[in-house]
């Protein structure tokens, strides 16, 4: 089974940027949907953004124009360019690739 591990995450302000990574254990070329979640404290975990095999993007309303998901297979690793981040953006954030996830990275966005 695939390891995921995340990192980027960290505390900013409104209006600044961050990009995570998720690095797979192994290539993740031919997997169909890789994810980014969220789970905020009190709340459901729910998807931000997806690509899938075919570089096909789903963003969520809230993200949609800030967020850029994006895959480099070669490096096994999956990105989140996060831009504009607001005080409703901090949340836990976890990968998937397929069925796998990783263990998340805490985005803390405060002023």
């Amino acid at each position: 089974q695939v390891q995921l591990v995340e990192s980027g995450g960290g505390l900013v302000q409104p209006g600044e940027s961050l990009k995570l990574s998720c690095t797979a254990s192994e290539s993740i070329s031919k997997a169909f949907v890789t994810s980014w979640y969220r789970q905020a404290p009190g709340k459901e975990r729910e998807l931000v953004a997806t690509i899938t095999s075919a570089d096909t993007t789903l963003y969520a309303d809230s993200v949609e124009g800030r967020f850029t998901i994006s895959r480099d297979d070669a490096k096994n690793t999956l990105y989140l360019q996060m831009n504009d981040l607001r005080l409703g953006d901090t949340a836990v954030y976890y990968c998937a690739v397929d069925t796998c996830w990783g263990q998340g990275t805490q985005v803390t966005v405060s002023s």
